[in-house]
């Protein structure tokens, strides 16, 4: 069977079981719905996260950056990795402990204002549709490729099926697929990771076989060769960096802290009965987690190489049917300057060769020449990660609605009934929006998310930090921090990465030399000094405040 057969095999197999499940797990109840009644294994529950943390950004994405930023690239596997370890030792026990499953929950509560909390849900919003807009673009590359349909039709596909199951069984229909996904996306991903290492350097792990001698006979190192054929095609060395250390810092430091304030990976700590159950939960998600952030650099590594001995000085007329396949998505564009009819795939003005960043992982099985159902395999996975994530984000933009913003600003003595039907109707809406900004995105999948990590980072980590630590800060300080750092990163954003202002300047403007996406790092900074300067300029917080914060700092087994 073709490639194309075999996709919708694979990929129509995983969908009926998404549906499945999310029949069997429907929700009753707000609990149910917005928590899955607290019913959640810690093995499920650390299987589901790994899931939802591992979006289309790690999935599709991140290692098509590193494989085209070479070290620079690696930002995103300390960030992310790192964030994730913040989360899980520094605030998930206590604001588990704390018993609020939202952050402007969190935020309302412990700022004793619902001020605090409109200003918490407006940047929920921000962060989710933001960060959604990357996995619907990355559901629609896939179906874009492998069942040759429109992106814009497969982001439409996408949508609907992610719709079903997350209106249906909330926060529990998500999690039982979310683990479902996790085991899709986790065997795409590894097994032609493994058969691309032997192939190359014949040894089957593929974190030691990237370190190892390429079996061409030559004896030469793969890193090593790919740093010399980089060089000679006029890129960076691969195993060097062209970025200022400064930049390397703040979108690490962006990545790590506004992981920590992510408001869908929070909510997970919640899932289950007892804090005990949440530690081992992020325990073993990290487990999972490991396995893929620890592959993806190998998988660069074979991808660029593969693709550069591929294409680099080839007849175009000799292409392999992949290449032309992915040129129809237009995600990899040839123009023959010199109409020699060769491809020149340089980085000088000559290049005729543009290659999406968010191609190599899905393209990287049929470079390497593997089995059909393999390639498909990896657009199953892909489409698994992007879903996973998804769901879990609509489901913060459904929470934020209809519990922080109508239950508990608006209409607090909405029936439980009235509030879950409020919370249905605005995924609805908020698939809608989040399907136009994944058929308009303002960016590659990773960089996308990177923005929504910065927002993350400049709007709810300074507001939580302060709130568990600090007893001096006080509403007015938390307010007007959470304001400065949100506007700020969401000005620097549209001047400098959606051109709202006019053209897109160049990276010479940037400010201090700092890229967007490491730009939440210094609207976090912000945030900090505007909160604790105006929390000491103000009255402090009631004795009653007080005791809370010392409440939450002694978290329960």
């Amino acid at each position: 069977m073709d490639v194309q057969t075999w996709t919708y095999i694979i990929v129509g197999i995983t969908f009926l079981i998404y549906i499945s499940i999310a029949i069997w797990s429907k929700a009753s109840s707000t609990n149910e719905f917005y928590i899955a009644g607290k019913g959640v294994s810690p093995l499920a529950n650390g299987m589901a996260t790994a899931a939802d943390w591992m979006s289309a950004a790690s999935f599709i994405s991140m290692a098509g950056i590193i494989a085209f930023a070479g070290y620079d690239g690696s930002v995103y596997l300390m960030g992310w990795t790192g964030g994730y370890v913040l989360l899980a030792l520094l605030l998930a026990p206590y604001l588990r402990k704390f018993g609020k499953f939202t952050v402007p929950d969190f935020i309302g509560e412990r700022y004793y204002s619902n001020q605090a909390r409109l200003v918490a849900v407006f940047c929920a919003l921000a962060v989710s549709f933001t960060y959604v807009a990357g996995q619907m673009r990355g559901v629609g590359i896939v179906f874009s490729r492998f069942l040759e349909i429109p992106i814009e039709s497969g982001v439409v596909v996408g949508m609907v099926i992610v719709l079903f199951y997350a209106v249906l069984g909330g926060m529990k229909g998500i999690t039982y697929t979310q683990v479902a996904q996790y085991c899709i996306l986790i065997f795409a991903f590894m097994v032609p990771a493994f058969f691309i290492s032997f192939q190359m350097t014949g040894i089957f792990v593929p974190q030691i076989g990237m370190g190892s001698v390429i079996n061409d006979g030559s004896g030469v190192y793969l890193l090593e060769k790919l740093d010399l054929l980089s060089k000679d095609l006029g890129f960076n060395e691969y195993t060097t960096g062209s970025k200022s250390v400064l930049d390397i810092f703040c979108i690490t430091l962006a990545l790590m802290v506004g992981t920590a304030g992510l408001p869908h990976v929070i909510v997970r700590f919640f899932t289950v009965k007892r804090v005990k159950d949440a530690r081992k939960s992020v325990g073993l998600a990290l487990l999972f987690i490991t396995i893929l952030y620890t592959t993806a650099p190998a998988v660069s590594v074979f991808s660029k190489y593969n693709l550069i001995n591929t294409v680099s000085e080839k007849e175009y007329s000799l292409m392999p049917e992949w290449f032309k396949n992915w040129e129809n998505t237009g995600l990899i564009v040839y123009d023959d300057k010199n109409n020699d009819g060769i491809i020149s795939y340089n980085n000088s003005i000559n290049n005729e060769l543009i290659i999406d960043n968010d191609i190599m992982v899905l393209a990287n099985p049929e470079i390497a020449n593997l089995p059909a159902w393999i390639i498909a395999l990896v657009a199953a996975g892909g489409l698994a990660a992007a879903l996973s994530t998804a769901a879990g984000l609509l489901l913060v933009i459904s929470t934020s609605v209809s519990n922080d913003l109508v239950k508990k600003i608006f209409l607090p003595d909405i029936s439980q009934k009235k509030e879950l039907l409020i919370a249905r109707i605005s995924s609805f809406f908020a698939v809608i929006v989040a399907g136009y900004f994944g058929i308009n995105p303002p960016g590659f999948v990773a960089a996308v998310v990177a923005l929504a990590f910065g927002l993350a980072a400049a709007s709810f980590f300074p507001a939580i930090i302060l709130g568990i630590f600090s007893k001096r800060v006080n509403k007015e300080g938390a307010i007007s921090g959470m304001v400065v750092g949100i506007s700020m990163m969401l000005y620097y954003m549209a001047k400098f990465k959606l051109g709202w202002f006019g053209p897109i300047p160049p990276s010479s403007e940037w400010w201090f030399g700092i890229s967007p996406e490491g730009f939440g790092s210094i609207a976090m900074l912000c945030n900090f000094l505007v909160s604790i300067t105006v929390s000491y300029l103000t009255p402090p917080p009631s004795s009653k405040v007080t005791q809370l914060v010392d409440d939450i700092r002694i978290p329960e087994n």
